[in-house]
């Protein structure tokens, strides 16, 4: 009798031990399945919610928000892209390049900038060293192809991308490819951003010949005196950019580059009260004028266009303040 007890007892613990064991391995799975879908933060694109966001935080830049919202929409909306979305930002300092890239994250990524799936390189930054660029290039190629083989709708943001070294602009090259597909990782999902100020000044002299003729700077569009074309054209003959000794313009594997246009008196006022929201401050539009009238502007006599755009906003502001 007391043998069966025991059996009894023995067959009990077992299955609570079995229990306890399923119960471990199904929390672990469960674990593991929350950090997957943490990881993941990618949004539920919605075009309305882009184009809205365009229209009230990008300031001045109304070619280069109407080609973002369409080409964004375009990829995001395509189950079977061919080739991943490689956009070229070119424009002068302060015209809003790296905030366009920011609205572009927010829309695709819960944590917009801050997601993990965003990779940010800044050219004198991330490969300061001439004599490195064999490793740099081993380096970048491995961590594009571990972030979108982990992640296929990974972002890609090269700043400064006039700055790169050809070398480092050619180990980029195969994964925008028509097609791409790199040791079994398809590349289709994936963004790449260039932004550079190559281009800039031919944009700047298209911008200032309408404005001699009288032509509204709203009436500039990307057709107008064949923009593109000519950005394309400086860009691949400026012997001091990497570009131009990269094959990534004559492959034709950028989709589009983006003029941004100079910014006028008006939108650097816009900018003064969006940083004073973002202060905490009350609205002066009185003070947003004189903020915006201290900043320099071009040509020298009539003052049109912002040298530096809106940079330095929140600098200049402070001084008013303060």
């Amino acid at each position: 009798m007391k043998a069966q007890h025991f059996v009894v007892v023995l067959l009990l613990v077992s299955n609570i031990t079995l229990f306890s064991v399923f119960l471990d391995v199904f929390v672990a799975a469960a674990s593991a399945d929350y950090t997957c879908f943490e990881r993941d933060d990618l949004l539920p694109f919605d075009s309305k919610r882009l184009k809205e966001d365009l229209r009230e935080n990008f300031l001045g830049q109304h070619i280069a928000s109407n080609v973002i919202q369409r080409a964004v929409s375009s990829f995001m909306t395509d189950r079977n892209p061919n080739k991943p979305l490689v956009l070229s930002f070119h424009g002068t300092t302060g015209t809003g390049k790296n905030h366009a890239a920011k609205i572009i994250a927010r829309n695709v990524y819960e944590k917009g900038e801050n997601s993990k799936h965003v990779h940010l390189f800044i050219s004198e930054h991330h490969f300061p060293h001439t004599e490195k660029l064999h490793f740099y290039s081993a380096q970048l190629k491995k961590q594009i192809h571990e972030s979108v083989s982990r992640f296929p709708r990974s972002m890609f943001i090269f700043d400064e991308m006039d700055k790169m070294q050809p070398q480092l602009i050619d180990a980029i090259k195969p994964f925008l490819d028509y097609n791409a597909c790199v040791d079994g990782v398809s590349f289709h999902k994936a963004i790449f951003l260039f932004l550079s100020n190559a281009g800039g000044n031919i944009i700047t002299g298209v911008t200032l010949d309408f404005w001699r003729k009288g032509i509204n700077r709203e009436n500039i569009w990307m057709d107008s005196k064949e923009l593109e074309i000519k950005i394309t054209e400086n860009i691949f003959n400026e012997k001091n950019s990497g570009f131009s000794y990269s094959s990534i313009i004559d492959e034709h594997l950028v989709d589009h580059y983006i003029p941004f246009l100079p910014l006028e008196m008006k939108h650097v006022r816009q900018c003064v009260l969006v940083e004073m929201a973002h202060m905490r401050i009350t609205q002066n539009f009185d003070l947003a004028d004189q903020v915006a009238k201290a900043m320099p502007y071009f040509p020298k006599e009539e003052r049109v266009f912002a040298v530096k755009g809106c940079m330095s906003i929140r600098q200049k502001l402070s001084l008013y303040i303060n």
